[in-house]
């Protein structure tokens, strides 16, 4: 019978599924066909990726339209530098090579020199296409008599180099035209410059591009947590001269231990990002760029490299992070300090309860107080909760007869804190894994650590919070907001440790000397963005702000919640959005944990694309 009604209506019907993703019963009367009724589902997610996978490559070919074809390439700048290039190379097939060396032929800046080492290639068209290029002028090339693999072969590379600046080049991958352009241009805005990268893409086997990676400006804690700068990266000669080079051992993360050895020598204003596509990362069968978990060495490699660079603090430990290629650096908890817990609450007494007594019950972390602020409650039920919380030893309720300011109520709070450092969670929260406060707490203990937020979920376990974007809707929005629980995110984003410039206070820890060397929160935003602000006035100060994916709590806020459904909270709302962006400008709008390609339009990290009328 369903078989014959699918026969019947399969020609007429469409089913949307995925936010506006459409199939015809004729799809699924196929799928159902071929594999029966449990090859419907597997078919139906087939598609779907496919179909996404193809709906972001022409969002990406429409961005390159809008954004590459007219860049300015012909500047002439007062300081020439030459780069030096090296390419290790070996086995590699002719047409890709070949591939890789035009790009640097085609390169619009012309001060450059080519330094390939091969690494004693057994494939005749390797060394057939070498001996081609090797009478070009500008390009020097070692032959190694013994295959030394990726470290000692770069090195051999960089023992050609004669550059101020040294850049690097994977046998298959390639260069935008205008790559070493951008680099000379950045390092003349700036000549104390150490160390470049720039954002990239993936080619495929036939050159297609496709998967666009626009990062941050430099993110330490995210840099810790994986290689995100990889390509394409640039290093002043004399920084790599101070380290131990590409070293025997690491081979897979052998860059990312170079660049940890010459963060030693570099200060974070001597770090610049270029925010557009400078490298294409060839895709391909087996390559780290199709799927970093095809080479396991790599990762381990990795955290080698970092093991290597916490050598300052043997309390710290490096372990493997939620993916492979991450990272996740445990930082040690000294003194086991008191921390006090806020909560402002009134009324509701199940969303209460729910809170504290995941607290009491999950938390590892013991040595902490709660304050429970009173903001006048007259519900019974809670009330009597109140009362009987009040005995319990660590805990204290404090009334608060005051209009409700969320703002005002917490700073009133923090006068009783008798911690020195400040959780402050909403009353709605609940704990979901016992280390909550032992993963913020040890980052917050952190010198250069501000704020620490945490992974918040929604009751359905979909993403609340992710971190905080600045610019989202033309003040903040959160990270990966309605991503599902176990997504990735944007370049495995929801699963690392990493710097956000700000972070929403529904679950933050900070130290209390932090919370009142900036004079706590704006007592002027009553309700919205007086987290925000206070993450701004915590970065003002030169701390920097970190997310953490290893504390994860519920925020039972309903996704529909922070509809200004009346006039009053319009005006209040509206009175908020004035006050941010009368004090904060275009900082508001210059995120420098997100990307200018990006947009600001949504919290998913889609390209900022403009739409023709």
């Amino acid at each position: 019978m369903i078989l014959k009604s699918l026969k019947i209506i399969k020609k007429t019907l469409i089913i949307i599924f995925y936010n506006g993703f459409t199939i015809t019963l004729k799809k699924i009367y196929r799928h159902y066909c071929n594999n029966g009724r449990k090859g419907v589902t597997k078919g139906i997610n087939i598609d779907y990726k496919i179909l996404k996978l193809n709906n972001q490559r022409n969002d990406y070919l429409k961005w390159i339209e809008q954004n590459e074809y007219n860049m300015e390439d012909s500047i002439e700048f007062n300081y020439n530098p030459l780069i030096s290039i090296i390419l290790p190379i070996y086995n590699i097939k002719k047409a890709y090579l070949r591939e890789a060396i035009e790009s640097v032929l085609n390169q619009s800046y012309k001060n450059w020199e080519l330094c390939i080492a091969d690494d004693a290639s057994s494939l005749n068209e390797t060394i057939e296409l070498l001996k081609e290029y090797e009478k070009t002028d500008n390009i020097k090339v070692i032959y190694r008599l013994r295959n030394g693999h990726i470290s000692i072969a770069s090195n051999s590379a960089l023992s050609l180099a004669s550059g101020e600046y040294i850049t690097f080049l994977d046998h298959d991958d390639t260069l935008a035209p205008f790559a070493l352009f951008e680099i000379v241009k950045e390092i003349n805005k700036n000549r104390d410059i150490k160390l470049i990268y720039s954002d990239e893409d993936k080619i495929d086997e036939y050159g297609k591009r496709y998967e666009p990676h626009f990062k941050p400006d430099w993110n330490p804690d995210m840099f810790f947590s994986q290689n995100y700068i990889s390509h394409l990266m640039v290093i002043k000669k004399e920084i790599i001269e101070k380290t131990k080079r590409f070293r025997v051992g690491y081979e897979g993360s052998q860059d990312y231990d170079l660049i940890l050895q010459s963060l030693k020598f570099i200060n974070s204003d001597e770090i610049a990002h270029v925010t557009k596509i400078l490298y294409h990362w060839r895709s391909i069968e087996g390559s780290t760029a199709k799927d970093s978990g095809t080479k396991e060495y790599t990762t381990d490699a990795g955290v080698k490299a970092l093991e290597d660079y916490f050598t300052y603090n043997k309390n710290i430990q490096v372990k493997k992070g939620l993916l492979p290629n991450t990272y996740k650096i445990v930082y040690p908890i000294i003194s086991f300090p008191l921390v006090s817990i806020i909560i402002p609450t009134k009324d509701n007494y199940e969303l209460l309860s729910t809170c504290i007594n995941s607290i009491l019950t999950r938390s590892s972390y013991k040595n902490y107080e709660i304050i429970i602020i009173d903001n006048q409650t007259t519900q019974i039920e809670a009330l009597t909760y109140l009362e009987y919380l009040n005995s319990i030893e660590n805990i204290q309720v404090i009334k608060y007869n005051k209009i409700f300011n969320y703002a005002e109520i917490n700073n009133y709070a923090v006068k009783y804190a008798n911690g020195t450092f400040l959780a402050f969670l909403n009353n709605d929260i609940e704990v979901l894994h016992s280390r909550w406060l032992d993963e913020m707490l040890q980052h917050a203990q952190r010198k250069e650590i501000g704020i620490v937020g945490a992974k918040l979920y929604y009751p359905d376990r979909t993403i609340q919070h992710g971190g905080v974007i600045l610019g989202i809707g033309g003040i903040a929005g959160h990270a990966h907001k309605y991503f599902e629980q176990d997504s990735h995110g944007y370049f495995s984003r929801l699963k690392i440790i990493q710097n956000y410039s700000a972070l929403t206070a529904a679950c933050i820890v900070m130290k209390k000397v932090v919370f009142d060397e900036v004079s706590g929160f704006e007592e002027e935003l009553e309700i919205a963005y007086n987290d925000v602000d206070l993450s701004l006035k915590v970065l003002r100060k030169g701390y920097r702000n970190l997310w953490t994916p290893y504390a994860q709590l519920i925020h039972h806020e309903s996704k529909s919640r922070g509809q200004e459904d009346t006039i009053e909270k319009r005006k209040r709302f509206e009175k908020e959005q004035r006050f941010m962006k009368k004090k904060w400008g275009k900082e508001l709008l210059l995120d420098k944990c997100y990307n200018e390609n990006l947009t600001l339009e949504d919290e998913n990290f889609s390209l900022k694309i403009e739409e023709k009328n």
